[in-house]
């Protein structure tokens, strides 16, 4: 591989002077607090596994205040009864306030989860103030209908807030999940209380301190830092939290869906795991499709939910396309997220680490051939080379499980209808992609794989007008788009008798 960083390599080097952590404690009611156990955890830097600092540990009791802060908020004080244009407003300054703290929470960022330093500024940062400003155009913007109804009668629809939204978001996109679900719950008037993973949540603390700073009413937006089993279980079963919204994995997912259902029925977003099919066909020019599949499977170092890690290549094509991505794979600089040469950091925690290297090493025992990487880079750090297997069969454990992170499944097609069986073996529907000059092709497959979203000659292209979400194990309801605000809302109808028209 390529100026890996080595056994020598010093990842903490002086690339930039990482920012003091301002923001380890709890965010209730408007004021960050101890926890009420006082019970602390650690975070880590995944460049060197060392514990960066020690936040609140926030549990059930914790949950429970937030939950009584966020109620009294959407109950008794303004948020929701504000004018959607003077909520878009305050949404406004604090998507001015992410951009104008843009290097100090990408900074966080990238110590905190290992994303690469630049990138983050320039997408994850920039997307967080894209979209906030989306859902602020979009908050005097939801009304009802008028209904004509039977005769005698008239109606009309009411699109109120739901009330108070627990939202537990994942570790590998940190900022952009924090207003994938805080935009569109802020623009409808709820008010939230959000548990960000707790390998990275530096960032989200940061944030409730700009909402603070912006304007956001106390008990608006509040931030409990915890473990999901403790926190997460908390908000899941909390019986005055109307709302439950959840990105991660398919199997913690079950569980909030059982514990939504055993409290108060609250209804649930899942946006889950994914195992996505990139279909490349004989016609795909040979370089964009290389660019593509290596960019789907590698960005964010694969820990990403769409990443294209199943690549069905039809055979016509097969040797060039396999040649390219593992000549790819060789040029990647493995290293410091904040050295501006690095391709790709560390993943983002020791356990799911480890966990991508023992799925390497079932790859290699189940009969697939390792191209290319497989290894651990370094000996500080939570490196792996970016690694492609080929040979691969659909029952492998490689084929079927998400294993979130940078490893490369290379498959081989000879028809249409070939792929399209292949792509749609899997139990999630997350994405998919198709590489073709011809749009017949483009078409049918994309009509015909169950997939939430589907790229054509491109692929992770996200947009905040763009709703996302999955089919079967991969989740239901949708983030991004107009389509997200339903999930934060009610629709009431009002019915009232017409006397005496002369239309009836």
């Amino acid at each position: 591989m390529a100026n890996h960083c080595d056994g020598d390599f010093n990842p903490t080097g002086s690339f930039l002077k990482i920012p003091a952590i301002k923001f380890t404690k709890l965010f209730i009611n408007g004021e960050f607090v101890d926890s009420i156990s006082g019970k602390t955890f650690d975070t880590f830097d995944p460049r060197t596994g060392e514990v960066i600092a020690k936040l609140s540990l926030g549990d059930a009791e914790d949950v429970d205040l937030a939950v009584k802060a966020a109620r009294h908020a959407f109950d008794h004080d303004p948020w929701p009864r504000m004018s959607g244009s003077e909520r878009g407003m305050i949404m406004m300054k604090f998507a001015d306030l992410i951009q104008e703290n843009a290097e100090e929470i990408a900074a966080l960022d990238a110590v905190n989860g290992g994303k690469l330093f630049t990138l983050c500024k320039v997408i994850d940062i920039a997307a967080a103030s894209r979209t906030l400003r989306y859902y602020a155009g979009a908050a005097d913007k939801i009304h009802g209908t008028v209904l004509k109804l039977s005769k005698g009668l008239q109606g009309y629809t009411l699109k109120e807030p739901i009330g108070v939204v627990g939202s537990i978001i994942p570790w590998n996109f940190p900022t952009a999940m924090f207003f994938m679900k805080t935009g569109p719950a802020l623009a409808t008037g709820c008010t939230i209380i959000l548990k960000p993973a707790e390998q990275t949540p530096l960032s989200a603390l940061y944030y409730a301190q700009l909402a603070k700073m912006t304007g956001v009413p106390d008990g608006v937006l509040n931030v409990v830092n915890g473990y999901g089993c403790t926190t997460g279980d908390a908000i899941s079963s909390h019986m005055d939290i109307d709302k439950v919204t959840f990105t991660g994995s398919t199997k913690v997912g079950r569980k909030i869906m059982m514990a939504a259902a055993a409290s108060n029925l609250k209804p649930v977003s899942l946006e889950l795991g994914g195992k996505s099919p990139l279909l490349i066909f004989d016609d795909a020019d040979i370089d964009q499709a290389a660019d593509v599949a290596f960019s789907g499977m590698f960005f964010n170092k694969g820990e990403i939910c769409v990443a294209s890690s199943r690549v069905f290549v039809q055979e016509g094509i097969y040797e060039k396309l396999e040649k390219k991505l593992v000549e790819k794979a060789k040029a990647t600089v493995v290293g410091d997220p904040f050295d501006p040469k690095v391709h790709q950091g560390p993943q983002t925690n020791k356990m799911q680490f480890e966990k991508i290297l023992s799925y390497i090493e079932k790859g290699k025992t189940e009969g697939a051939t390792l191209l290319v990487g497989g290894n651990r880079v370094g000996q500080k750090g939570y490196y792996i080379e970016p690694t492609i297997f080929a040979d691969v069969k659909d029952n492998m454990t490689i084929a079927k499980e998400e294993i979130f992170g940078p490893v490369l499944c290379l498959m081989k097609f000879k028809t249409l209808e070939e792929a399209i069986k292949r792509a749609n073996i899997t139990t999630y529907g997350l994405a998919a992609g198709i590489i073709t000059k011809n749009l017949n092709v483009a078409n049918s497959v994309s009509r015909s794989i169950r997939v939430g979203i589907i790229w054509i000659n491109c692929y992770t292209v996200f947009d905040v007008g763009c709703p996302f979400g999955g089919y079967k194990m991969s989740g239901f309801g949708r983030d991004f788009g107009l389509e997200a605000l339903d999930q934060y809302l009610q629709i009431k109808s009002v019915v009232t008798p017409v006397l005496n028209s002369p239309w009836y």
